[in-house]
């Protein structure tokens, strides 16, 4: 698997796991923005939007374009 797929798929786990936490909870602006470690969202702001740059980066390489 390609490293654009990999992202994906990453971005999916990480979709479904948010998803699947607000359906059952509910979700407030501070768990999102700044949960605590020991929260199951602690650091999914972040790393989604970390690979969600990651993937426009890999598509501007990808179709030889810039930023």
């Amino acid at each position: 698997m390609g490293e654009k797929q990999d992202v994906i798929k990453r971005m999916l786990e990480l979709q479904k796991k948010f998803i699947a936490y607000e359906l059952e909870h509910g979700v407030r602006a501070e768990e999102y923005f700044v949960a605590p470690k020991d929260h199951p969202l602690h650091g999914y702001n972040e790393e989604y939007r970390d690979l969600t740059l990651k993937l426009g980066d890999l598509a501007h390489k990808e179709k030889g374009s810039h930023a």
